[in-house]
């Protein structure tokens, strides 16, 4: 009988091709081994600060080049928020801050380690472990969606974290507000002294050879804290707040490390960005994995510091905490060789809530059933059957600011009592020329459905709130 057993095993094994190539399923059809997934942010990068997206920077990005080389710049991807803590949260949940609850900057310890995004929220890590692949999970850089018990990244999904738990910590002390703020899953670690950027492109490295190695597929979500420099509450005493980096970005310029111009200082801290996602994107090469990784590249929200001439969000008007398009309107780049082409250009547009429902689909999980998912699925448009937006408008909220962008035109204001403004992107991509008194019917026709999706979100929220509370009352 056991004989038995074993022969038809192995009848099994053979059909199904798993002895030897690529695995079939039974009826002989080619099956794909579900792909890994890396979502790398950086922190306040500009449109103009790549040379992909502006040739005349003078950053040296040779590494972001060759990835942009090897897949799709994405010229028309958006942020759905013009600041670090709001657009992190859009990102993990798929839904715009008015809708998850996470609107705000979290700031200084007491919204550090607080709460921060409700825990009602679903994050993607949540939904990937769903996933009949068997994926592992980890994070590793900037978390800042709140580090309450509960609240932090290994309690919501992920099975792995290094990173820190504020948003603008020393890159080489990790100090924020006088404590350390470094945390290697919920327990705080010392690594004085080791660049936060290299820091979490190596555990991202170690964490994808050990997993690659068990043939276990990974998503990986790598948010650097870079090229956003400290707070001044964060450097120590005496110390000066300059942008940091290591000695080796400083080489690749001719600069020694005691350069004093603040734009070349960032340049280096670019630089080192770089360099350590050639890096990871060499280790995926020398594990012969790069060819089945999903790698999406995006600057949460645009340069803070156009104006000083240190950053650029060119040919964008406006910065970061805005939305104007320097804020929110980013440098992207997907790949993921065979499926998105090579060297080539999306001008479809596309946001960040979008990368929600673009892993669900390629880790194979299903999507959140009890609440509405902001983002849609991206992928069509990255692989190249569709130039079609899955978006008819894009709605945007921040503090007293408000936009709505619907076809080529944008509808703008800065302060609730402010006469809207009106912007051909095409045309316009500045916003320099304001259309408003010119076509004051277009205004009001793009006014409406602002007012209708921000009404419609309301009475979403009421109704969801509701739904919590009734839930809370039956446990």
């Amino acid at each position: 009988m056991k004989l038995q057993i074993n022969r038809m095993l192995l009848v099994f094994l053979l059909a199904g091709g798993f002895i030897c190539g690529m695995p079939e399923n039974l009826r002989g059809e080619v099956v794909e081994p579900a792909p890994n997934i890396l979502i790398i942010t950086v922190d306040n990068l500009g449109y103009g600060d790549l040379k992909s997206f502006n040739n005349s920077s003078p950053i040296l990005t040779p590494n972001l080049d060759k990835l942009a080389d090897q897949g799709a710049r994405l010229k028309n991807f958006y942020t759905a928020s013009p600041t670090c803590t709001a657009s992190r949260a859009a990102l993990l949940t798929g839904r715009i801050p008015q809708r998850n609850k996470l609107h705000e900057q979290l700031v200084g310890l007491e919204g550090n380690y607080g709460i921060g995004l409700p825990r009602s929220e679903i994050i993607l890590p949540q939904v990937v472990k769903k996933s009949p692949h068997g994926y592992a999970t980890a994070a590793f850089g900037k978390w800042n969606i709140g580090f309450a018990p509960g609240s932090r990244p290994t309690e919501r999904g992920f099975d792995e974290f290094l990173g820190i738990a504020s948003g603008n910590a020393d890159h080489f002390t990790h100090v924020y507000a006088g404590r350390k703020d470094l945390y290697h899953n919920t327990t705080a670690v010392n690594r004085h002294g080791e660049y936060s950027t290299d820091l979490f492109a190596d555990a991202a490295i170690d964490y994808i050879r050990e997993k690659s190695s068990q043939e276990t597929p990974w998503m990986v979500y790598l948010p650097f804290d870079a090229p956003h420099h400290p707070g001044d509450r964060n450097i120590d005493p005496g110390e000066p707040n300059i942008w940091k980096a290591p000695d080796y970005a400083f080489d690749a310029y001719g600069l020694s490390p005691d350069e004093k111009d603040p734009k070349k200082r960032f340049n280096a801290v670019v630089t080192a960005i770089d360099r350590a996602i050639g890096r990871l994107m060499e280790s995926l090469e020398e594990l012969g994995i790069a060819n089945n990784t999903f790698v999406f590249f995006y600057s949460d929200n645009g340069a803070f510091y156009p104006y000083l001439d240190i950053q650029s969000n060119a040919p964008f008007n406006g910065a970061g905490v805005t939305l104007w398009e320097g804020g929110i309107h980013v440098p992207a780049i997907a790949r993921w060789p065979g499926k998105i082409k090579a060297n080539s250009t999306i001008s479809t547009r596309l946001w960040s809530p979008d990368l929600f429902v673009a892993v669900a689909n390629l880790a194979g999980a299903e999507l959140p059933q009890d609440r509405f998912i902001d983002g849609k699925n991206p992928l069509p448009v990255l692989t190249g059957e569709s130039v079609h937006s899955p978006h008819a408008s894009l709605f945007f909220k921040y503090q007293s600011h408000a936009a709505l962008i619907w076809g080529d035109y944008k509808i703008l204001r800065e302060k609730p009592e402010d006469p809207w403004m009106l912007f051909n992107l095409r045309e316009d991509p500045a916003e320099k020329v304001n259309l408003a008194e010119s076509q004051p019917a277009l205004v009001r026709k793009m006014a409406e459905p602002h007012r209708l999706i921000e009404a419609e979100i309301n009475s979403y929220l009421e109704r969801e709130e509701k739904k919590l509370n009734f839930q809370s009352q039956i446990k």
